[in-house]
């Protein structure tokens, strides 16, 4: 991977997670993704459940030092936090990089999410350490890569984020609806989502919904997965990556799901579309350097 990033998938559903024999080819945790580079902290999108799963691949408790990008404070996406078994190290950093809140700093308010009674501890009570940056339309550094944030249609405050790093880059939009927008058409992708996604190697996006579902559920702030496939052809993504699976699709759901999605992408031109489960991983190698790729050969 010298050079290039590898996308991890830990918890690819959206709501709440779920269990039983119906989840067990795609799983059950909720939203968590990291991106590793050689020679750059991890970088992971969300705090859900997956995060326990995250921690376990890294090997237990032992000092870890990465950021994290929080798309929004719903349960779906925060509830892994104090399950991050590196946290109960002393020696543990970890930059929290969420929306900013009208209610006060984003730190406060995520201590209201996790105390008692509610939790047994708030996030200071872990042994290692957690700071938190309010974020909104930002472009910021992440160690040597790129990170822009941008506000995304969704119940309450959400962020969009995208990656890049050496010429390669992600774009993260879990939690995004055009329903949130009663004005806007059913068709219109904002232009902050088209600064996250243009032209992006790899877009991970919601499609939480089918059409049908959709008509009951327009106001809960998901994309259908033809929502997702536009998003992704109108921003000239190479790879888009369905994601936030609703908890009532189980994985012949899934199947289908990914493969009429597919099969419209390739009808339509592209982009290649697959649908995201627990342990798939995503390989992404460096752009090579425009003067290397003209030396002649020998």
């Amino acid at each position: 991977m010298s050079g290039g990033i590898r996308i991890g998938f830990h918890g690819v559903r959206g709501s709440t997670p779920c269990e039983g024999p119906r989840y067990e080819r795609y799983g059950g945790h909720s939203s968590c993704v990291s991106v590793d580079a050689h020679g750059q902290a991890p970088i992971v999108f969300d705090l859900g459940t997956g995060l326990r799963a995250y921690g376990e691949r890294l090997g237990g408790v032992h000092p870890y030092h990465g950021t994290v990008l929080l798309t929004h404070l719903h349960w779906d996406h925060v509830q892994g936090l104090p399950f991050f078994a590196p946290l109960h190290d002393t020696g543990t950093a970890l930059d929290v990089y969420g929306p900013r809140q009208a209610e006060g700093p984003l730190g406060r308010v995520f201590a209201e999410l996790m105390r008692p009674p509610f939790f047994p501890i708030r996030p200071d009570g872990l042994l290692g350490h957690v700071a938190f940056h309010d974020t909104g339309d930002d472009d910021f550094p992440v160690g040597l890569a790129k990170v822009r944030s941008r506000w995304v249609r969704h119940v309450g405050p959400t962020l969009g984020f995208r990656v890049d790093w050496n010429g390669s880059s992600v774009a993260y939009v879990p939690d995004h609806g055009p329903g949130c927008c009663p004005d806007d058409p059913d068709d219109h992708v904002p232009h902050e989502v088209l600064e996250l996604c243009d032209g992006v190697d790899v877009l991970i996006h919601d499609a939480q919904h089918t059409d049908a579902e959709y008509r009951a559920k327009r106001h809960w702030g998901h994309s259908t997965v033809d929502y997702a496939l536009h998003v992704a052809r109108e921003a000239g993504a190479r790879r888009l990556v369905l994601f936030h699976h609703d908890p009532g699709h189980c994985d012949d759901d899934l199947d289908r799901i990914a493969a009429e999605a597919a099969d419209r992408a390739w009808r339509a031109g592209g982009p290649e579309v697959l649908a995201a489960y627990e342990g798939l991983e995503l390989v992404l190698e460096p752009a090579v350097p425009p003067r290397a790729a003209s030396l002649p050969s020998r």
